[in-house]
């Protein structure tokens, strides 16, 4: 892995291209004065320590010890632009549970050409965060090379970063995670190096207004940092993230919001550490996105405090006037303002060596080489590079030419001359310039993503759901009030509006945070589409659903009607048959029996068996139902009723049979040819009922006088109370109903058990 920030400039081109920025001394901006801008400076604390260096020059070291209270680190030598090509690791005692952690390494893929021109800048690794610690070990290894050696002046740097308020902006992604540091894990514990003495130094008081004037006393092997005493003229004038100055024109309107910004007075600036006046470019034409190179096992409380740390490393041990990056942004998706000067100025930082000009640089906290950044941090990224572009009319999807700052190459092959231009993005990684693997190969591939958001459109826009209305097919059916929700894969901070659009007219608008919005239809067919427009001003069109406003009821062509049907009769439960048929112009539904039983139908269904009681006036309500959810009723009432065989006039011999599987206990069963049963009954259904064996025979049914059927009464197995025939009439009417007996050859014998008929 490597890192992510460097200076643009050597100091061979620095006069060449000095007309490409320019400098303001004390001027400010208001654009950061969010809320947070009652938050107070906070002291941080370096100490240094010297590594012992072996003698052959291919190692280094600091023994084990304790050490004044820490949260970041890092190891600095005397030569900005020599390197460490072997490993540089650490490992830290935890201040809570005085457990060590497991050798961390800390990132040596630095370019220390950086603020070209200034006296004691210094090479370094990148400073990592590891939380509150009181102890530390290092070991420095150089590479394989026989010929290697380490640079001169290795020292730890070990940062206090003071403790500050918390802060008042919100995430500008609007997202949060809670992750908590890693415990380090535990480990051996050596006595600490006899060879470098070190007496343990007690730690700054956590006072804002402690002068700094008087800094703890410390040992020689181990020293804390002066920093420039404020004068009153310091602590009056105002900081980079206040007012305008009248000598700086007006900053240019962005085309976009501005995110939350969390500003310098935020997240607790020492203003007095770095007097320098800041620089300018005159534009902006591309943005760098970097990633600090840390680790990620930080909570996002301490996102501040870990800025303030990178602050002062920058400061105090890199040598640089200023925190290098222009902004920073957290896992939670929380941006911070780095580099002092204004929020919406063209400040000149000291983050992408040899293209700090006309750029702007962004850091995400941690690493990002294994592990891809989260939403909340590409959504913060792509919105605070899009609303920096959008000062100076850059297409966050597009393409710029930059005026390389040195010679040199990068990991990709490609080469650049000091003073040639080359095409970059608008968006590019820090490895898209000189050789370097930040931003981290994971998030350096989340860069489509990221100037995707930025530019827009909106993307994954699809309507979700349209409630008041009724699904079928691929079509809705409405009476006429509906409500559409979507859905869009673009968070909300992008989206300036939605607008519902019925038959291509926009009939309502929404906030871009908005998932839904209602709409009255006309009757008709119509076609129902969401637009969305992203800050960017790009509009997208979901796919069109169809919705149909349908106010008309559906109708019984068919209106119900009843008919006994064959099965078994039961005086609590006589079978019979549920007739209909309903319509409707758009779409049926389905039609429901609400008594008396409760039975939902399909749109297609026209009949359904079910059982009542004898004897008893029963209503059969339904009621019909479209897609629309218009409904139309109807009913039908009937009373079955039983004749018994006794009611019935007889001709010929019967004999009279006991049991209770028969109707009433009894029957009628004969052989005689000719035999009958007469049943006369007002009525629009009937059914005859009978026994059922093997060796019963056939009878002949004759209604009003004609015969109309020939039953065989024969079964493989014994049934009581069949109902074996039936007849139904459109209305009701007198009618007679007749049976006799046929006296089949080898079974002659016929039982009845009466004859049931509706009313």
């Amino acid at each position: 892995m490597r890192s992510h920030r460097r200076i643009w400039t050597t100091a061979a081109v620095t006069t060449a291209a000095v007309a490409g920025f320019v400098v303001f001394q004390n001027v400010t901006d208001d654009s950061a004065n969010d809320s947070d801008s009652k938050a107070g400076p906070v002291r941080t604390d370096v100490r240094k320590t010297e590594l012992k260096v072996a003698a052959d020059g291919s190692s280094a070291s600091l023994g084990r010890r304790d050490t004044a209270p820490f949260s970041m680190l890092g190891v600095t030598w005397t030569d900005p632009a020599a390197k460490v090509t072997g490993a540089v690791e650490v490992r830290t005692r935890s201040a809570s549970n005085g457990t060590w952690s497991s050798w961390l390494p800390l990132e040596t893929d630095n370019d220390g050409r950086t603020e070209a021109g200034r006296s004691g800048v210094r090479g370094a690794t990148e400073p990592r965060w590891v939380g509150p610690s009181n102890g530390v070990e290092v070991r420095v290894t150089a590479g394989a090379k026989v010929s290697s050696k380490l640079p001169a002046g290795l020292r730890l740097d070990t940062i206090d970063p003071g403790k500050g308020s918390s802060l008042h902006a919100d995430p500008a992604a609007f997202v949060a995670e809670t992750d908590a540091p890693a415990e380090p894990s535990p480990s051996d514990s050596p006595s600490a190096d006899p060879t470098v003495t070190e007496e343990p130094t007690p730690s700054a008081t956590e006072s804002d207004t402690a002068p700094a004037s008087e800094p703890p006393s410390v040992t020689p092997s181990e020293t804390a940092t002066d920093s420039p005493s404020p004068t009153a003229s310091d602590s009056s004038s105002p900081s980079a993230s206040t007012s305008p100055s009248a000598s700086l024109p007006p900053a240019p309107p962005s085309t976009v919001p501005k995110p939350p910004v969390t500003s310098r007075a935020g997240w607790g600036a020492d203003e007095s550490i770095s007097p320098e006046a800041p620089e300018y470019n005159e534009t902006v034409k591309a943005v760098f996105v970097h990633h600090t190179a840390g680790t990620n096992d930080y909570s996002c409380a301490d996102s501040a405090s870990i800025v303030r740390g990178i602050y002062a490393y920058h400061v105090k041990s890199e040598g640089w006037k200023d925190i290098g990056y222009n902004f920073l942004v957290d896992k939670c998706g929380t941006i911070f303002e780095g580099r002092k000067g204004g929020l919406d100025r063209p400040v000149l930082g000291a983050h992408t060596y040899g293209f700090n000009r006309e750029s702007t640089g962004i850091s995400v906290l941690g690493t990002y080489t294994d592990t891809a950044a989260p939403s909340a941090v590409t959504t913060s990224v792509a919105r605070i590079a899009a609303w920096k572009l959008g000062q100076y009319k850059g297409d966050p999807a597009g393409s710029t030419m930059l005026t390389a700052g040195a010679t040199g190459s990068n990991g990709f092959g490609k080469a650049f001359t000091a003073g040639t231009q080359y095409s970059f993005k608008q968006i590019s990684g820090h490895r898209d310039g000189f050789n370097t693997e930040c931003p981290g190969t994971k998030l350096y591939g989340q860069l489509p993503t990221i100037r995707s958001l930025a530019a827009g459109p909106v993307t994954g826009l699809a309507i979700k759901s349209v409630t008041g209305a009724t699904l079928s097919g691929t079509s809705y059916y409405t009476k006429s009030a509906i409500t559409v929700g979507w859905s869009a894969s673009t968070p909300n901070a992008f989206i300036s509006k939605y607008e519902l659009l019925v038959d291509g007219k926009s009939v309502a608008t929404a906030a871009g945070t908005a998932t839904s919005a209602k709409a009255t239809l006309g009757v008709g067919t119509h076609s129902v589409q969401v637009r969305a427009t992203h800050q960017s001003g790009k509009t997208t069109l979901s796919a069109a659903a169809t919705v149909v406003a349908d106010q008309t009821a559906p109708s019984f062509t068919t209106k119900p009607n009843l008919a006994l049907r064959t099965g078994t009769v039961n005086t609590t439960a006589v079978p019979l048959t549920l007739k209909w048929k309903a319509t409707d112009a758009a779409s049926l539904k389905e039609v429901r029996l609400t008594a008396p039983v409760a039975k939902t139908y399909g749109p297609t269904t026209t009949s359904a068996s079910h059982t009542v009681k004898s004897g008893v006036a029963t209503t059969w309500s339904m009621k019909a139902y479209d897609l629309a959810g218009n409904t139309a009723a109807a009913s039908v009432s009937g009373t079955p009723v039983i004749l018994q065989e006794t009611s019935a006039t007889k001709t010929g011999t019967w004999t009279t049979k006991s049991s209770s599987s028969y109707l009433g206990g009894k029957s009628y069963s004969s052989s005689s040819k000719g035999a009958s049963l007469s049943w006369t009954f007002t009525g629009r259904s009937a059914a005859w009922v009978v026994s059922r064996a093997a060796t019963s025979g056939q009878a002949y049914v004759y209604v009003d006088g004609t015969k109309v059927a020939t039953v065989d009464l024969k079964s493989s197995t014994t049934k009581y109370r069949d109902a074996l025939w039936t007849k139904s009439w459109s209305t009701s009417a007198k009618h007679t109903v007749k049976i006799v007996v046929v006296a089949t050859s080898g079974r002659p014998a016929i039982t009845t058990d009466g004859l049931v008929y509706l009313k």
